[in-house]
């Protein structure tokens, strides 16, 4: 049995720290062989009434743009030669939902790490709302490494 993880899952939301993640991950899985799985959790429209009509339409243009930032996020992986065992596209509504979104996932595929960015919100935001990192990391089932610049 190895100490070094088979599955690694990287969030990512495209900002600059998620990058650095993505490539901190590309290398560690290359590195020990391990499958890399990149999430992005799209940000779906904040109200949902069923009687509007448009709602629909923007709904799939927010998920229309987080496939398209993800299809980037993987070509970049790819760029730097390494392999992407998956991409998966998942929505939520707030960042209470994001983490819970990326904690299944890697639930759902035994993942051995999840990697992802820190945004350095600010301690009164922190403070206020929380984190997706801090609440991937109170509540995932495996490591969780949070990559700062």
């Amino acid at each position: 049995m190895s100490i070094f993880p088979t599955r690694i899952v990287v969030a990512t939301d495209g900002s600059s720290e998620a990058q650095l993640a993505l490539t901190t991950a590309a290398d560690l899985a290359k590195s020990t062989n391990s499958e890399l799985h990149v999430v992005h959790v799209g940000e779906m429209p904040l109200v949902y009434h069923p009687e509007r009509h448009a709602y629909r339409a923007e709904y799939e243009e927010h998920e229309k743009e987080a496939q398209q930032l993800l299809e980037a996020q993987v070509d970049h992986i790819e760029g730097a030669s390494a392999t992407v065992a998956q991409a998966h596209l998942r929505m939520g509504r707030a960042d209470a939902t994001v983490a819970e979104e990326i904690v299944e996932l890697a639930e759902s595929i035994d993942a051995g790490l999840i990697m992802m960015g820190s945004r350095g919100q600010g301690r009164l935001r922190r403070a206020l709302v929380g984190s997706v990192s801090e609440s991937v990391v109170r509540h995932a089932h495996c490591p969780v490494t949070v990559v700062r610049e």
